[in-house]
């Protein structure tokens, strides 16, 4: 027997339970991995809470690390021992075991340690998409990125630093702020002392800028659309004040024919060479300089707690579960 979160049902942090769940082998095409560490992501509130729905009862969470026990029949490409990582589905990470799609699984290389592998994947290759495909920042661009103090936010600032791009980032305390700016933020915008809009333009000499990445939703949406260059694009890839509502695809047009986009690392990683080709990308990037955070680390039996500091915005950089 091994131990796992289960939700028998969908809702605030109480619903997740430490149970005792059976060994099961991988099937045909999976491989059974012992986790060492455990990624905490946003999405993991949304499939608790409800706002995502789950077939009941499930496991939950999305990004592992740790050692490959033992690969299922037609698995050629990962061995019994290979030190692998992940940010899939299904959900199901928050356990001391599990199976999952070997085509779903990467290999990871010497110079990333396991709890760094569990905090970089889903944040990792998110920034990945978000920065290389779904804008192809180049040097010289501004952009937008709202929550830099985040798992994400701390990755991206960095990276597009290394991409020559400016950096204006918005969060919510001093503290972010200064902590964003370490991390290659060049204009740290403290919301909720200050006006974003008007910040982003008065950096920008009016202009806007030509990309917003926006992890934030309700709360950043009509602001968001204001800060946006004559044909700029918003990218929207979460809702942690709550999902975006009557969205008016007129108000487009209105603000300088803009375009608005709602992309998934799912979407973007679904073939395994598409997967591989990120993960590698992020590799480089972190082995160029990209530095992981770890400001968080839980007991996994105690993962309740850390969606309730996730959800309060206790938290800054990546969050860890240690099985």
């Amino acid at each position: 027997m091994t131990h796992a979160i289960i939700i028998h049902e969908q809702g605030g942090p109480e619903v997740m339970t430490w149970e005792e769940v059976a060994e099961v082998a991988p099937g045909p095409g999976q491989v059974s991995i012992r986790h060492k560490a455990v990624g905490l992501n946003y999405i993991d509130c949304y499939h608790r809470s409800g706002l995502y729905p789950l077939e009941m009862p499930t496991g939950i969470g999305m990004e592992g690390a740790g050692t490959v026990e033992a690969v299922g029949d037609g698995v050629t490409d990962i061995a019994v021992g290979d030190r692998v990582a992940y940010a899939s589905g299904p959900p199901g990470s928050y356990a001391e075991l599990r199976n999952i799609a070997a085509d779903r699984v990467v290999l990871l290389p010497d110079s990333i340690d396991d709890e760094t592998a569990a905090a970089m994947m889903l944040q990792g290759m998110t920034t990945q998409y978000l920065i290389r495909s779904t804008y192809r920042v180049k040097a010289g661009d501004t952009v937008l990125f709202h929550a830099a103090a985040g798992g994400v936010g701390l990755i991206a600032c960095q990276w597009l630093k290394q991409l020559g791009a400016t950096v204006i980032g918005t969060v919510g305390s001093a503290e972010k702020a200064a902590l964003a700016k370490a991390h290659g933020c060049d204009h740290p915008i403290v919301y909720t002392t200050e006006n974003f809009v008007e910040r982003v333009r008065d950096i920008t000499d009016g202009k806007g800028v030509p990309v917003v990445y926006d992890s934030v939703g309700k709360d950043t949406y009509e602001g968001t659309l204001d800060c946006l260059a004559p044909r700029g694009l918003f990218v929207s890839f979460g809702n942690s004040s709550g999902p975006i509502e009557n969205f008016n695809p007129g108000a487009l047009a209105a603000k300088g024919s803009l375009y608005f986009t709602r992309p998934t690392l799912m979407t973007y990683t679904d073939s395994r060479a598409d997967l591989q080709a990120s993960a590698k990308e992020l590799f480089e990037a972190v082995g160029k300089g990209v530095k992981i955070e770890i400001n968080q680390r839980y007991a996994l039996k105690d993962a309740a707690q850390s969606h309730r500091d996730l959800e309060a915005r206790k938290t800054t950089g990546s969050t860890i579960l240690l099985p």
